[in-house]
């Protein structure tokens, strides 16, 4: 018996977008594409669960790969003790827009009727299609905001002149999608091609 497979999509497009390279330190500088875990926390901006999840499996990239520099003033808790706040400086990504494509799983199968993966689906598709978020979606940092978030449209494809090579990714922070421990992974040689990016 072949397993159902509960596919979602979305399409995400803005004026800026930052998923941070772990290596770059303080003037931190950002992937050409979004992490999976990224992708990950723009699903549950829609809709969370603690017992089914979004595994990202694809991505178009569907506007060319532009990083330009960016500077804010930040006032969080790394900033130095005694200090205000101070100027950071990062390299982001301009005008991005993506579709996504991947599957809802869940850490058991479907019990008394209830089944996790579907109602997960379901509520991601239908909250998605009437613009209604658990919290507001961004891209990377939480003051990019997307000046588009729902289904997939026709009008846009993936930039077949995007090849490129990331020599390291992360992958995902934690042991597990929901509730796990922090133990960052990475993938090697990472590869985009014509403007498609695959998630292992």
């Amino acid at each position: 018996m072949t397993e159902k497979v509960y596919s979602v999509s979305f399409e995400v497009e803005g004026p800026a977008a930052m998923f941070t390279r772990p290596d770059t330190g303080s003037s931190p500088v950002s992937y050409p594409a979004p992490t999976k875990s990224a992708l990950k926390s723009i699903f549950e901006c829609v809709t969370f669960s603690k017992i089914a999840y979004f595994e990202p499996q694809r991505i178009e990239i569907c506007s060319p790969i532009v990083f330009r520099k960016y500077s804010t003033n930040y006032g969080g808790p790394l900033r130095k003790s005694g200090t205000v706040n101070f100027q950071l400086f990062a390299t982001i990504l301009e005008n991005v827009c993506y579709k996504v494509y991947g599957v809802i799983l869940a850490y058991s199968p479907p019990f008394r009727g209830k089944n996790p993966q579907h109602q997960l689906q379901e509520m991601f598709m239908r909250r998605l299609s009437v613009g209604q978020f658990h919290t507001t979606p961004f891209l990377g940092w939480k003051e990019f905001v997307p000046t588009y978030f729902g289904p997939i449209r026709d009008t846009t494809a993936a930039d077949k002149s995007i090849n490129v090579t990331i020599p390291s990714m992360l992958s995902t922070m934690y042991t597990r999608p929901t509730d796990g421990k922090y133990a960052p992974q990475f993938r090697q040689d990472v590869k985009i091609e014509g403007g498609v990016m695959f998630f292992a």
